[in-house]
């Protein structure tokens, strides 16, 4: 009995070592590791995305500004010159929605959307 429980005690001992304890220690480490790896990836794609969706935000506020304001002008001569008020109203709208587009297409590239698939 007494030399089961030696035995055991041995064993508790060889167990409790610190060359265990590192094993556990290297395998938290690779894993902290790839997440952060895992992390910079996601990081770099999001900054991708807020790139390329710059220029065409930019060009889609633009182009609907320009719209809106060709279509104010037209109501403005409706009065005075309703040929052309008329013409620039509907040219103006047009431009303004064409522009709405546009920055919508530019927000669906900002948009995080389904998560990619983990590695």
């Amino acid at each position: 009995m007494k030399k089961r429980l030696f035995l055991i005690g041995i064993l508790g001992f060889l167990f409790m070592h610190p060359i265990f304890s590192q094993t556990l220690d290297q395998v938290s480490y690779d894993s902290l590791k790839q997440a952060m790896i895992k992390m910079d990836q996601e990081l770099y794609q999001v900054q991708l995305n807020l790139h390329q969706s710059q220029r065409q935000l930019k060009t889609g506020i633009l182009v609907a500004t320009l719209g809106y304001t060709v279509t104010i002008i037209g109501g403005q001569l409706l009065g005075t010159e309703p040929e052309i008020g008329e013409a620039l109203l509907y040219v103006g709208g047009a431009t303004g929605i064409v522009g709405t587009v546009i920055l919508f297409k530019g927000f669906k590239k900002i948009s995080l959307g389904p998560p990619l698939p983990r590695n």
